[in-house]
């Protein structure tokens, strides 16, 4: 009883991201499971803050509602995009909690990087975040990185692109249905770690 109250309250102590990875299950053109490794040696609170989300269901049917082809695609505004909510709003909003001040690290933006979306200010993050299509060095030192794709970058690659230099999407968008935080470290099988896929 005593050793599942004291992980309980570690569970819930600011910081103590105890995850290492999360599984996405996407609906819409692409249909599948994105597995990520979560960076919380690199990013706790980020980390932290994603899985919290994640374990609470907020992220449930929440859109990729920025989409830019050769670039990345944006979900996790759990305020204002969610399937059926008016879509216009998509992209401004955040979560209950307060944002997060910047992580930066030396890890560059490649393909299948995952950083967190922020506004102009740089302590800004807060629910959003983006998986990389492609190398996108010059977001490094700029945006949280928070993980690594280590499978499904072809359910990634299959995601509806947007429209527009802005990628906002027209129609209906794929979404996330269902996200598991994983205790245990996902890692990339030898085949993908050589390919990128």
């Amino acid at each position: 009883m005593r050793n599942t109250i004291a992980a309980a309250l570690i569970a819930v102590l600011p910081g103590a991201a105890l995850a290492t990875g999360l599984e996405i299950d996407i609906a819409g053109e692409a249909e599948g499971t994105i597995v990520i490794d979560l960076f919380e040696d690199v990013a706790p609170q980020h980390v932290e803050r994603i899985t919290t989300l994640a374990a609470e269901g907020a992220y449930s049917d929440v859109v990729f509602h920025r989409v830019i082809d050769g670039f990345m695609a944006q979900t996790g505004d759990v305020e204002f995009g969610r399937m059926g909510q008016d879509m216009r709003y998509a992209g401004m909003g955040g979560s209950q909690y307060p944002d997060l001040p910047a992580e930066f690290s030396d890890i560059t933006f490649d393909r299948g990087v995952v950083g967190m979306a922020r506004a102009q200010n740089p302590d800004s993050a807060n629910s959003q975040f983006f998986i990389m299509f492609a190398p996108g060095p010059f977001l490094d030192g700029s945006y949280t990185v928070v993980g690594q794709v280590v499978e499904g970058m072809d359910v990634v690659d299959a995601i509806k692109r947007g429209r527009g230099q802005n990628g906002a999407v027209v129609g209906e968008p794929d979404r996330m249905v269902a996200l598991r935080v994983r205790t245990d470290d996902p890692v990339a099988p030898p085949e993908a770690a050589a390919t990128g896929n």
